[in-house]
């Protein structure tokens, strides 16, 4: 998709479809209003005519006009004007984006921006419609036929319109920065919709040294198992041995500025598929645990959109990929293993294997002296019983850092809720025989697996994700999300100001 900003006067507009926001009781935006004089008030004799309620979402498609430059209008329903909410102006823009798709336009314009959101900038508008409209127009097409995949949407361009006085410096950054992550967002869809035997820890590695290949101060390398078995990393390789695909380290280097500069490090789960080992998951629904390394795919993605933006700072993106399935050679429960920093894990569940090959790659990511470091991964289901699936979870040894992280949320929508690390939880994962024991009970599940990690990273300020929850959805909109890229990107914007 190609988007532009657009400072002309309304009669040199030419578009094969406009976007013009309304509310309750036919109160129309400045060009909607414009527009509608100059057409002797045919805009509100449409509303009148059809009576829409303005609700946030509702949509009038009007696809006989007067001969002129616009070919078609849809009209978008955003609520009382004073009481425009963030979640109200993304349902909108969710309506206007599908309604858009099912057009035949090539070409469209959008006015929707103009609309006042409360505590909202005129920057994040511009974001949410790229992100909302390229979310309604991805397709999966990597394992269907084009009988199945049918006729791909018309749509090629959208222009967001401005009056010619207006400054739109920043929202062109804006638009360029909502572009990239529009591109990460894809990127991890893709892979996390590919299923496990194409998506295996050796294809998600070729990705990132793709990925790599395409920026210059990108650089990627691939640890294999003979070179973390080398680092001690006994943790994450004792989940590798019930599967036929070996284990990877991803590591990718982001420089944007001086070797000098501490980086920014993030760690993301890369589980390419996870059956449980031998404690086998039920069958219902395992199909949807090819998304366990969607944390990974968050993570090359959002080092993707670091070298597209070509942010002044250095990030470090680490990706633990494996595979989880019952074996001979599995780990049992009851087995003990020794991390990379030493500490012996006594492993309860095979099935609380993320923890396992994140806690030696948080050992690793201190060799990097790092700012931060931010983990995230599909940890728990638990996450999902106690948020639901609008947050992900969030956890951290750091307020600073988590506090960041909640505001860069906010600013994309790929919000996060914070949960406490109390030292009363550290006591559930005590063990008889080891260090420490890989899972805490059924008692407070998200909040056990943070402590679990915390332990592998007090040599500096960390925080951890859970994306169980929103990393894909279930059911008949079942695929990937993107998330949290948009999140992850957003942190590191702000890091670069």
């Amino acid at each position: 998709m190609d988007y532009s900003i657009k400072s002309d006067s309304l009669d040199k507009l030419s578009t094969e479809c406009l976007l013009l926001g309304f509310h309750p009781k036919r109160k129309l935006g400045p060009t909607a209003t414009a527009i509608d004089e100059a057409w002797g008030g045919l805009i509100t004799r449409l509303l009148k005519r059809d009576d829409p309620e303005g609700k946030p979402g509702e949509i009038l498609t009007v696809n006989h006009l007067p001969e002129g430059k616009i070919e078609r209008l849809i009209l978008v329903g955003l609520g009382k004007k004073d009481e425009l909410t963030a979640s109200s102006y993304r349902k909108a823009l969710v309506a206007a984006a599908n309604a858009l798709k099912g057009t035949a336009a090539r070409h469209a314009a959008s006015t929707l921006h103009e609309a006042e959101v409360k505590e909202k900038p005129l920057e994040w508008k511009i974001r949410q419609s790229v992100e909302t409209l390229e979310n309604a127009l991805y397709r999966y097409t990597h394992t269907k036929s084009e009988k199945e995949l049918g006729k791909p949407p018309r749509l090629e361009k959208l222009q967001f319109l401005f009056d010619p006085e207006t400054d739109v410096s920043a929202v062109e950054t804006s638009l360029k920065q909502a572009r990239a992550i529009a591109n990460g967002m894809n990127l991890a869809r893709d892979l996390g919709n590919l299923p496990g035997n194409i998506c295996t820890p050796t294809y998600l590695a070729e990705q990132a040294e793709k990925l790599g290949k395409q920026h210059k101060k990108l650089k990627v390398k691939i640890l294999g198992e003979a070179e973390l078995e080398e680092l001690g990393m006994g943790s994450f390789l004792s989940v590798s041995k019930g599967s036929r695909e070996p284990a990877k380290l991803i590591v990718m280097e982001y420089h944007g500025t001086t070797a000098k500069s501490k980086p920014h490090v993030l760690v993301g789960k890369g589980l390419t598929f996870d059956a449980g080992g031998i404690s086998l998951k039920q069958a219902s629904g395992m199909d949807e645990m090819k998304y366990d390394m969607c944390g990974g795919a968050a993570v090359i993605a959002t080092l993707g959109v670091a070298a597209e933006l070509e942010l002044p700072i250095n990030v470090v993106g680490l990706v633990p990929a494996s595979e989880n399935l019952p074996d001979g050679a599995a780990n049992k429960p009851g087995d003990i293993v020794s991390s990379m920093s030493g500490t012996t894990i006594e492993i309860l569940n095979t099935d609380a294997e993320g923890r396992l090959i994140l806690c030696d790659t948080l050992t690793y990511a201190k060799r990097y002296d790092p700012v931060a470091v931010i983990d995230t991964a599909t940890l728990t289901g638990a996450c999902i019983v106690a948020l639901g699936r609008h947050p992900s979870g969030l956890m951290g040894n750091d307020d600073d850092l988590c506090e960041r992280l909640v505001k860069a949320g906010e600013a994309t929508y790929d919000r996060v809720w914070r949960l406490p690390l109390w030292d009363e939880y550290q006591e559930q994962l005590k063990s008889n025989f080891a260090d420490v024991a890989n899972i805490g009970g059924p008692d407070g599940g998200t909040i056990t697996a943070g402590c679990f990690l915390s332990r592998f990273a007090k040599d500096f300020k960390w925080a951890h994700l859970d994306i169980a929850g929103t990393a894909w959805k279930t059911g008949n909109e079942k695929g990937s999300t993107g998330r949290p890229v948009p999140l992850l990107s957003q942190y590191l914007i702000d890091q670069a100001q």
